[in-house]
């Protein structure tokens, strides 16, 4: 034995095995560090952007006050940061307004005549009956990226009138919500990998002047991040092209276009994919402009295989005056001259393409359920013609359909069921026997003699 020295079985001595556990216990010291950005004393480290609704500090906590006849006021750090976890806790009295949370934001200097603008993403406090508190909200740029049509099994973790805890995690090209301990939202984004933290008082009405905001037990890390645990059953939103994240994978998506080929594709006229009327470029998958009319060029394609139930997600981007759609439960069992018959989620540009106004109340335009039901009415969750929308389709075994469109729900019906059948037998698919109501069929992109283009389409079987 060495003098002055203990060695176990492997050799190593004690105080070599101390060492390692108290480094241990340091580091994990270091990861459960948490720093505060506000002192609850002053606004050192914060200044003020936007518009002219002040911030103090009372008992604790930063309040600030709604204001009349003011744009979007901010409250940003001086220091911007990249990867983080941010927690706080914030309050808002009344329910007809809303505030929100800037995460790796940026600053306009030269907007709203010198004032500031700001714009990024939001984390959002909605008190109101919408109730889309945790949702992701990209302010004066894309809008909603996570609205909680998403997860509404989140929308009543809310307490109105309280303080509410709210956790937000900003790794990599995630960010992730939680509001009292529950998960919200989950966005993978593309742009911004760093920026400033901010604290809204929104523009309000005369009526809502002198309504508060209150935030306090403001703490950030920024070292040794560990994630925490996300439900692998809220639905993902990511916006990298064509795809998959490992949470995705981990949930069970497959993507059904690579961005590359069409290998999981086949026209509805033969087994092999069409010779002509497609292209594949850039990692999009575009119909070609031919004359306007119903599968006359290269023809519909169908996916290879068929679904039952599912969660079908896609991007689509529409030319001027352009028109298209994305079937389900396709069989190929009719005879048809133009294209194949299918429950249908309307692509189309409602305000060139003179399809919008046929059928009844608007039930060929944008996201409807095509010559069947109308779609949310709403403008908001549009995006001009040129600019990229998600689209997405659920399915689920008790035969719930369910149309989105970026995130927002625009429909929602029972297939097969006898209120469905009603809508059967007055549309023009009266003629065909069960329509829609087939038990498995394939998904299918519909040529219909425009321009339109998809990506970043991907599917899970329920």
């Amino acid at each position: 034995m060495v003098k002055g020295k203990f060695l176990n079985r492997e050799g190593y001595t004690l105080s070599v095995i101390a060492s390692v556990f108290l480094m241990t216990l340091s580091a994990d010291n270091v990861q459960a560090q948490w720093k505060p950005l506000f002192n609850g004393h002053t606004l050192a480290g914060w200044k003020t952007v936007g518009g002219q609704a002040p911030y103090n500090v009372k008992d604790g906590a930063i309040v600030g006050t709604m204001t009349k006849g003011t744009p979007n006021s901010f409250l940003i750090t001086e220091k911007e940061y990249g990867d983080f976890v941010l927690e706080l806790d914030i309050k808002l009295e009344g329910n007809s307004t809303n505030s929100g949370v800037q995460i790796r934001s940026h600053l306009d200097q030269d907007a709203n005549k010198g004032q500031g603008k700001v714009y990024g993403r939001q984390v959002e406090i909605d008190p109101t009956e919408r109730a889309w508190t945790g949702g992701i909200y990209d302010e004066a740029r894309r809008g909603w990226l996570y609205p909680l049509d998403l997860n509404e099994s989140a929308k009543s973790a809310y307490k109105p009138g309280e303080y509410n805890h709210v956790r937000i995690e900003a790794i990599g090209n995630e960010t992730k919500t939680w509001i009292n301990d529950i998960p919200v939202a989950y966005v993978i984004d593309t742009i911004d990998t760093e920026g400033f933290i901010g604290l809204q008082v929104h523009s309000v009405p005369v009526d809502l002047d002198g309504k508060q905001v209150f935030f306090k037990n403001i703490q950030i890390q920024t070292e040794n991040l560990k994630k925490k645990a996300f439900s692998k059953d809220i639905y993902l939103v990511n916006l990298t092209p064509n795809k998959l994240s490992e949470a995705e994978k981990a949930s069970g998506y497959q993507l059904l276009f690579n961005g590359k080929d069409n290998s999981n594709w086949r026209s509805t006229r033969s087994e092999a994919f069409p010779e002509k009327g497609w292209k594949i470029a850039d990692g999009v998958i575009s119909v070609q402009k031919a004359d306007g009319a119903e599968s006359t060029n290269g023809g519909d394609i169908i996916t290879k295989d068929q679904y039952q139930a599912f969660d079908l997600s896609f991007e689509f981007k529409l030319t001027p005056g352009a028109n298209s759609g994305v079937k389900y439960f396709v069989t190929l069992k009719e005879q048809t001259n133009g294209s194949a018959i299918g429950l249908e989620y309307q692509v189309l540009d409602d305000e060139k393409h003179p399809d919008a106004k046929l059928g009844r109340d608007g039930n060929r335009t944008l996201a409807s359920l095509y010559d069947l039901i109308t779609s949310n009415r709403d403008p908001r969750p549009r995006k001009p013609i040129g600019e990229w929308n998600r689209g997405r389709i659920v399915v689920t075994p008790d035969n719930r359909v369910t149309h989105y469109l970026n995130g927002v729900k625009m429909l929602e019906y029972q297939r097969g069921g006898q209120a469905f059948r009603d809508l059967v037998a007055i549309s023009k698919y009266k003629d065909w026997t069960a329509f829609g109501e087939a038990e498995k069929g394939h998904i299918l992109i519909q040529d219909h003699g425009d321009n339109v283009s998809y990506r970043n389409i991907k599917i899970k079987v329920l």
